[in-house]
């Protein structure tokens, strides 16, 4: 009977161990995301549109004053050299 409890406690151990590892990737990957964005003048981010193109209809705009490549404050009506028309 002491058999039987030890492997179960010694699988519920290497589940937890599982667990804990994939949270701590998880956490990375999503700090790394954050770290890749670019500066607005890498992207070279103006607050004006380029013609009729602007970050509202780009793809990569996070209403209300975010961008998921361009670090910092983005205007709706910005524009920048990473701009991916929305479908």
């Amino acid at each position: 009977m002491t058999e039987a409890t030890s492997i179960g406690t010694r699988r519920d151990l290497m589940r937890g161990a599982a667990a804990g590892l994939a949270t701590r990737v998880c956490l990375r990957m999503r700090q790394a995301r954050a770290a890749e964005k670019m500066s607005q003048a890498q992207a070279e981010y103006r607050d004006t549109p380029n013609g009729l193109y602007s970050c509202a209809m780009c793809s990569l705009f996070e209403p209300p004053a975010a961008c998921k490549v361009v670090e910092g404050e983005i205007s709706k009506d910005g524009w920048c050299k990473a701009f991916a028309l929305a479908d």
